[in-house]
């Protein structure tokens, strides 16, 4: 019994205003905590390496929160085991992550758009993408923003919480895109002719896919020319090299069909007077009574070496014509 009682004051010795057997307590409490958050802390690691819809970065990201939380409750739990009136702390808690929430409430709504973004898979790094007036290809994703390399050269920080709201076109989930090409002929050209030439064109573009195969129709009357729209398939990979391509040869294609390519223009005329030119020139009427007709002669002479003449035949009885509103009466009177 000696060395019983002689255990329980050496543990109701106090340390700091804590007794040992407190201490101990919290010691024990603490490691045992320590090892369940490992062992938790593991089964959830395998259980994240075995989903395949979870990327890497997502998996660190899950585990790196679980070790937090993990790690706050063991702090309250070996508070608790000590003695402490853990109530107040879990206020003071609850205020700091509320004060931090309203803070950073952008940078939360980015984070959970990165969430978002990486369960939902909208789309991979390296993939070709056009969100809010934005086209490129996707370099990093992070929580707070993704990265995207345009195809001059800038790279663009997109807020997640934007980009996880916003309208997302893929150009490369599908592994392939459609070429579309508009074309104007002459409606001279028939449209055989066309169609001919433009798949012709179609068959000189390298990485043009067989299937689905090229088509060509005619898609609108206008005012001047015939349109038609042109249309292949290519990996994704190989669209800027096609289209480009395409351009170049349709224009060869029209050149050897003898295909007009029409266009819209327009022609100026200028009719300013650049230099007053004075003219020496004499007119000369003549009226000649021929038969039941009247003729009517006009003679314009000028310093030039040719004569105009005119010459007007009308009836004796009718009327001819004056400028303006008026006539000349024509009669026979015997």
């Amino acid at each position: 019994d000696i060395p019983m009682q002689e255990l329980s004051k050496i543990l109701e010795t106090s340390l700091g205003g804590y007794s040992l057997s407190r201490i101990l307590s919290a010691v024990l409490t603490l490691l045992v905590c320590l090892i369940v958050s490992r062992l938790l802390l593991k089964l959830a690691k395998r259980l994240l390496d075995r989903s395949k819809k979870l990327t890497a970065r997502l998996r660190q990201i899950v585990l790196t929160s679980a070790k937090v939380v993990l790690y706050l409750l063991t702090g309250i739990i070996t508070a608790e085991a000590l003695g402490l009136n853990t109530s107040s702390l879990t206020a003071l808690v609850s205020v700091l992550t509320l004060g931090v929430t309203l803070a950073a409430e952008d940078i939360l709504g980015n984070v959970a758009g990165g969430l978002v973004i990486l369960t939902s898979h909208p789309f991979n790094i390296g993939d070709d993408i056009e969100v809010a007036d934005t086209v490129g290809t996707v370099r990093e994703i992070t929580l707070n923003h993704t990265k995207i390399e345009t195809p001059d050269g800038q790279f663009v920080m997109q807020p997640n919480k934007e980009l996880s709201s916003s309208r997302i076109i893929n150009y490369t989930a599908m592994g392939r895109r459609r070429v579309v090409r508009t074309v104007t002929a002459s409606y001279d050209a028939p449209t055989e002719t066309v169609k001919a030439a433009c798949l012709a064109a179609v068959a000189a573009t390298p990485d043009v896919l067989p299937e689905p195969a090229p088509v060509v129709y005619l898609t609108e009357y206008g005012s001047s020319a015939i349109e038609y729209s042109v249309r292949c398939w290519t990996r994704a990979e190989d669209y800027w090299n096609a289209f480009f391509a395409l351009n170049e040869n349709l224009r060869d294609a029209f050149a050897a069909a003898g295909v007009e390519m029409t266009y819209d223009h327009l022609n100026a005329t200028d009719f300013s007077v650049r230099e007053a030119v004075k003219l020496d020139m004499r007119l000369t009427l003549g009226i000649t009574l021929e038969g039941d007709q009247v003729r009517f002669s006009s003679t314009i002479e000028n310093n030039e070496p040719h004569t105009i003449v005119r010459e007007l035949h009308y009836p004796l009885v009718g009327s001819m014509p004056l400028p303006g509103d008026h006539k000349l009466l024509l009669t026979h009177t015997g």
